[in-house]
């Protein structure tokens, strides 16, 4: 398995995310070769870092990926420009859990 910080490039902090961490879902951007079994096993390896207690662990229920494609740009007068393409990851906690320091 790739190292948690290689897969998980950061968390996505939106309006529309932060309503949705109210339910327990949370967004990152992850990297494009990350699977969703890889993804779940690098959040609980991220947040649960400390944690002896099983109460207290961070239990991933499920992921969803989506790739988003890259808009094309101008740049300049002539030429067109493209953004990169991402993937994002929406991981659903088991309920009653939240991670900390996400915004909610």
């Amino acid at each position: 398995m790739k190292r948690p910080d290689e897969l998980i490039i950061n968390p996505v902090l939106t309006e529309k995310t932060v309503r949705h961490a109210e339910d327990g879902k949370y967004v990152f951007h992850v990297a494009p070769h990350a699977n969703k079994i890889e993804i779940a096993r690098a959040i609980e390896a991220i947040y649960n870092e400390g944690k002896k207690r099983e109460k207290d662990q961070i239990r991933v229920i499920k992921v969803n990926v989506v790739n988003v494609t890259g808009k094309t740009r101008r740049v300049g007068a002539r030429s067109k420009g493209r953004r990169p393409n991402r993937r994002k990851a929406i991981i659903t906690l088991a309920p009653g859990q939240t991670l900390e320091g996400f915004g909610v």
